[in-house]
C-alpha cells in the first residue's frame, strides 16, 4: 500500500509518501514540503496568528490533494510542539480539520520522545543494548532511555533550538551576556530531567536524532548525507565544545557556510549546539552517534506493525512453523 505521512513541525511542514508492505522496508515514493516556521506566526500571547493558521491550512490542503493524486491509501497526520504549545493550538487544529478535512493528531512531548526512541531501537537493533536517545527539535528537547522496544523513561523539556534562539539571542552576532544567560537557562532546566532519566540506568549507546544533531555531527567531521544512511556517524564532546565556541563568534550567515548547516537553520544551530553540549556534560558522555530515523519513522513503523499483525495469521501457515521448528 501507499502510505502518506504529514509532519507539522516547528521549522517545516513535510508530506512523505512511502510504499509499504507487511514485513518489508518502507520505500520512499515522493515528498512535498514547505519551510513554514509556525513559531514566526506567534503573537505576544503565544497564539498562532490568522496568517499562520491560514498558511498551515493551505499546505495541509495541498498535501491532502498531493497524496490523493499519487494514490495514497492512508494518511498519518501529526503535529508537535509548535501546535501543542500555542495558546490557541486546539482552535487551529479544529480550523484545519473543518477546512481541509484532515485531522492533525497532536503528539505530546513524552509521546514524541517515546516514539522517536522506538524508531532508534529499530534502526540500531537489539544488539545495541540500553540506548539513550536525545532529540533536539525547534521547540523542545526530548530524551528517552531503555533496552526494550519502548523506553523505560521518556521526557520532554522546552529547550528546542528555535525557541531558545528567540528567547535569548537578540543580535546578529550573539553577545557574551546572551550566551551566558542561555547556557545558564539550559543547564538549570535540563538538570532535573537528566537526573530523572539517569535513574533508569547507564546506556550502552547514546544516539542523537533530528536535523540539529545531524548538522552538529557534520560540523564535527562526520560523513556527509550524500555518503548514505548506513555510514556510522559519530562525534566527540571535545569537538562539539570547540565548534560551539566558534559558532558563538559567528553570524548566522557565517554559520550557514559550515558543512551540514542550511541557511534556514543557521540562526538556531548555536542554541542547538549548546543544548547538545550541556546534555553530554550532564550525562557524562564523551561520544555519541547520529542516526537518520526519528519521530516520523517511528510513526510509520507503528503503522506497519499494525498491518503486519492484521496479515500475520492469514499469511503464515501453522504447518510451515511446525516444519521449521523440527529442522
Amino acid at each position: 500500500m501507499r502510505l502518506s505521512v504529514l509532519d507539522v513541525g516547528s521549522n517545516t511542514v513535510h508530506l512523505l509518501l512511502l510504499d509499504v508492505q507487511p514485513g518489508s522496508r518502507p520505500e520512499p515514493y515522493a515528498s512535498h514540503k514547505m519551510p513554514l516556521q509556525l513559531v514566526q506566526y506567534l503573537d505576544q500571547d503565544g497564539n498562532i496568528s490568522d496568517a499562520g493558521r491560514d498558511a498551515l491550512t493551505t499546505f495541509v490542503t495541498e498535501a491532502r490533494d498531493f497524496a490523493a493524486e499519487h494514490d495514497a491509501e492512508d494518511l498519518l497526520a501529526f503535529a508537535t510542539s509548535a501546535i501543542r504549545e500555542a495558546g490557541n493550538g486546539a482552535e487551529v487544529l479544529d480550523f484545519v480539520k473543518s477546512t481541509s478535512g484532515v485531522k492533525l493528531t497532536e503528539i505530546s512531548g513524552d509521546q514524541e520522545a517515546a516514539i522517536t526512541y522506538f524508531a532508534v531501537r529499530r534502526w540500531q537493533g537489539w544488539g545495541a543494548g540500553t540506548i539513550l536517545d536525545l532529540d533536539i527539535g525547534g521547540g523542545s528537547f526530548e530524551m528517552a532511555i531503555g533496552d526494550d522496544a519502548l523506553p523505560d523513561v521518556a521526557v520532554s523539556t522546552p529547550l528546542g533550538a528555535g525557541r531558545l534562539t528567540r528567547q535569548f539571542i537578540h543580535h546578529e552576532q550573539a553577545k557574551p551576556k546572551e550566551i551566558k544567560a542561555l547556557r545558564k537557562h539550559v543547564k538549570e532546566t535540563l538538570k532535573p530531567a537528566v537526573d530523572t532519566v539517569k535513574k533508569a540506568g547507564s546506556p550502552n549507546m547514546v544516539v542523537g536524532t533530528s536535523k540539529t544533531f545531524r548538522s552538529l555531527a557534520r560540523i564535527c567531521g562526520a560523513a556527509p548525507y550524500a555518503a548514505g544512511p548506513y555510514v556510522k556517524r559519530e562525534f566527540h564532546l571535545e569537538d562539539l565544545r570547540l565548534w560551539t565556541r566558534r559558532m558563538e563568534a559567528m553570524t548566522p550567515k557565517e554559520r550557514a557556510d559550515l558543512p551540514g548547516v542550511s541557511s534556514k537553520r543557521a540562526a538556531q544551530i548555536l542554541a542547538g549546539g549548546i543544548v547538545a553540549e550541556t546534555a553530554m556534560d550532564l550525562y557524562g558522555i564523551t561520544i555519541m552517534r547520529s542516526v537518520p530515523w526519528a519521530l516520523r519513522e517511528g510513526l510509520i513503523l507503528r503503522r506497519m506493525d499494525r498491518l503486519n499483525s492484521q496479515d500475520s495469521m492469514a499469511t503464515v501457515d501453522p504447518k510451515t512453523l511446525t516444519s521449521i521448528a523440527k529442522e
